[in-house]
């Protein structure tokens, strides 16, 4: 667990504690129960403590919570201040702090960072894991982020979601680049090169589950991002995808199969006061539904 899947998971054991019930402990943190209730059973793992007794009128402190209650209670008070300090110093400093999930193509990267910067603004980039970018953003060290979709996006703002092509890269000598109609099985025999799940497990499943839809349960190799992709590719033992258009690649091919299935489907998430800094983010993400 990470510090900040900590704190979080801390602010929904205080959330608990103080309203005394699941349901209205999501409502005060404007989530859905279920991720609450998980977060909460993942908090007591780590701690290998149970916090909170789960019955039918409501949720009790144990011993063992009302023990800690204390000490999580200045915790997450210590995050909140953290955070609010963080952003008086980036708006004194005035400085956007933006986030992408390493999936979005380099030429959308520098459209949102050229973006944000026709304010006047300095322009501090992160480029990561879904995950990590809305832990930030909800954690407030970063302003907003453009992140894969379907993500859990809960105790963050999420806009629209925008679909940015990808297609299908395979090693140059495999048998699809010869066939007239090649096929999702075909690729039966290699290794699917692409990020780990713990960097977006619903993304992750999501693109699994196509994969078997239409025939092929090919086995995962981990690659972080297109340039860990297109070297898995033209090693000659995987197939993979990229937002990187059909361009002369030693050992790589392209193909375009299912393209709206495939897509990369991506949305902004911000802060509650970083309005203006999405709504500089959405123009650059229409020209791209325009494409």
């Amino acid at each position: 667990m990470t510090g900040m899947d900590l704190l979080r998971h801390l602010r929904f054991f205080v959330a608990v504690a103080d309203e005394g019930h699941f349901g209205r402990a999501a409502a005060a943190l404007e989530m859905t129960q279920p991720p609450l209730s998980q977060g909460l059973r993942r908090l007591e793992q780590y701690l290998d403590l149970e916090l909170i007794h789960r019955t039918s009128q409501g949720a009790l402190l144990t011993a063992a919570g009302k023990e800690l209650l204390p000490r999580a209670r200045l915790l997450v008070d210590d995050a909140d201040r953290l955070r609010a300090e963080a952003r008086r110093i980036a708006q004194r400093s005035g400085t956007v702090r933006f986030a992408a999930t390493a999936a979005l193509p380099d030429r959308l990267v520098a459209a949102c960072v050229t973006a944000l910067r026709a304010s006047g603004a300095t322009v501090s980039t992160t480029l990561g894991s879904t995950v990590d970018a809305v832990a930030q953003v909800r954690a407030g060290v970063c302003d907003v982020a453009v992140v894969e979709h379907p993500a859990l996006v809960d105790g963050v703002e999420a806009g629209p979601i925008v679909k940015v092509p990808r297609w299908l890269v395979v090693p140059a000598e495999h048998r699809t680049t010869t066939t007239e109609r090649p096929t999702f099985p075909m690729l039966t025999g290699l290794h699917f090169a692409h990020p780990a799940r713990a960097a977006n497990p619903p993304a992750f499943d999501t693109v699994r589950d196509l994969l078997r839809e239409r025939g092929l349960d090919a086995p995962p190799l981990p690659a972080p991002d297109d340039r860990a992709v297109l070297a898995a590719v033209a090693a000659g033992t995987s197939f993979g995808l990229t937002t990187t258009p059909p361009t002369p690649t030693p050992g790589v091919a392209w193909l375009t199969l299912a393209p709206q299935s495939v897509a990369l489907r991506v949305r902004i998430i911000r802060r509650p006061d970083a309005a203006d800094h999405a709504s500089a983010l959405d123009r650059v993400l229409y020209r791209e539904r325009l494409r």
